[in-house]
């Protein structure tokens, strides 16, 4: 492992630690997502309503509708008699209530057979709306907070305010023959541009009725925020849920669950995990680790190369060889001579010197050309002149030459 990589590996081990300390350290943020899951407690969950409706209903039973109503009322239907094998309340409550219309049809026959349905909703399916002759109002483009109120005098103080979320959406016809008006909101404008008329008109927006149907009761509620965490732990607004629930009769409650089991069976492990923070992060931090170790492991790794030994030099060998061979027979003059012929051939080759004669002449020509002292040119020179002139040579006379020879190499 080489030094640079080594310290990218610092680098990021010392980022993942970070991220973890950081992640630990900060504080949780809150999260306003409305979800009016009756299992969280985010401040727009209905825990604390679900844990608290068999205090409202005491000695009755509460039962979960985890799948569609079509699919579940459908299944307690005794197609002989055509009558339900269940007798209750429905009660939901979502800030969307578009179910299909095999289901509104559902809830109208159920409902039809004497039973109650309670429904707090900013929309509503169509099939209720023509069932039940209502039409709702939507007005989007006010800012500030909804008073919400009861009809009945006696609950007149219980009243709550809706600070977030406020939105003004009421009932705008109703068929006076059938419904009975239970509450009413009104919207407080914080930036105060509304005149009077304006003002007063705003306050008398129902949102809460009563509409009979055949042997049933249907009662329908247009600001769902307010059966939420967040408000009903404010100050004493529990008060006004407990009365709004007063109105329903006291017996079994159907209470349809968003944690639908189809839900549950086709959601992804990968929305659990990022769901979770303390999962979301650790699995940010794998994906950094295997993207970071696939680009330092995206270089081609090349196979290792066997080591091959150089051939050895064999012409080395063999002059060695034939040297010693001359050196052991002792034959120094057929060294000496061939030292000589090698020696001027190389003259003439570098240096473009004519060698028939060895005079003074060619010693001071050649150390000119070659850049080499003259007196050692000239001894050079007549020593060659001396061995060529001789019929035989001692080993030192080659000795000699050997060492004059190699000087001329040597020196400038």
């Amino acid at each position: 492992m080489n030094k640079t990589l080594k310290v990218y590996i610092g680098v990021l081990i010392l980022l993942i630690i970070g991220i973890f300390v950081l992640e630990i350290t900060k504080p949780t943020p809150i999260d306003w997502s409305p979800t009016f899951n009756e299992k969280q407690t985010k401040p727009y969950g209905l825990k604390v309503l679900y844990q608290e409706l068999p205090s409202l209903f005491k000695n009755q039973e509460l039962l979960d509708i985890n799948i569609t109503p079509f699919e579940y009322f459908d299944n307690t239907f005794d197609q002989v008699d055509s009558t339900y094998g269940i007798k209750g309340s429905y009660l939901y409550i979502h800030d969307d209530y578009m179910v299909d219309e095999v289901s509104a049809e559902k809830l109208l026959d159920f409902a039809g057979e004497g039973n109650s349905i309670f429904i707090s909703s900013t929309q509503f399916p169509q099939t209720l709306k023509d069932s039940l002759d209502f039409k709702i109002k939507y007005e989007y483009s006010f800012s500030g907070k909804a008073t919400l109120t009861l009809a009945n005098p006696q609950f007149s103080r219980d009243s709550i305010t809706i600070d977030k979320n406020a939105q003004d959406i009421y009932f705008k016809e109703l068929d006076s023959l059938t419904t009975i008006v239970l509450g009413f909101h009104s919207i407080s404008n914080e930036a105060d541009i509304l005149d009077i008329n304006q003002k007063e008109a705003l306050k008398d927006h129902i949102n809460f009725v009563k509409i009979n149907y055949k042997s049933g009761t249907f009662y329908l509620h247009t600001q769902p925020y307010a059966f939420t965490n967040y408000y009903l732990l404010k100050e004493n607004n529990f008060k006004y849920i407990e009365n709004v629930m007063s109105y329903l009769p006291d017996q079994t409650i159907l209470f349809d669950s968003v944690n639908k089991e189809g839900k549950e069976l086709g959601s992804s492990p990968f929305r659990f995990i990022l769901s979770e923070p303390s999962l979301k992060w650790a699995w940010y931090i794998c994906l950094i680790v295997l993207i970071t170790f696939m680009v330092f492991n995206a270089k081609r790794k090349q196979r290792t190369i066997r080591i091959i030994k150089a051939l050895p030099n064999t012409t080395v060998d063999f002059t060695k060889t034939v040297a010693n061979l001359y050196y052991e027979t002792k034959d120094h003059s057929n060294l000496i001579n061939k030292k000589i012929t090698y020696f001027l051939e190389k003259i003439r080759t570098d240096y473009f010197i004519d060698t028939d004669n060895l005079d003074d002449k060619f010693a001071k020509n050649l150390a000119l050309k070659a850049g080499k002292n003259k007196e050692s040119m000239l001894k050079l020179v007549r020593l060659i002149k001396y061995l060529k002139s001789r019929g035989s040579h001692s080993e030192a006379h080659l000795l000699e030459l050997n060492k004059q020879i190699e000087e001329f190499y040597n020196t400038n």
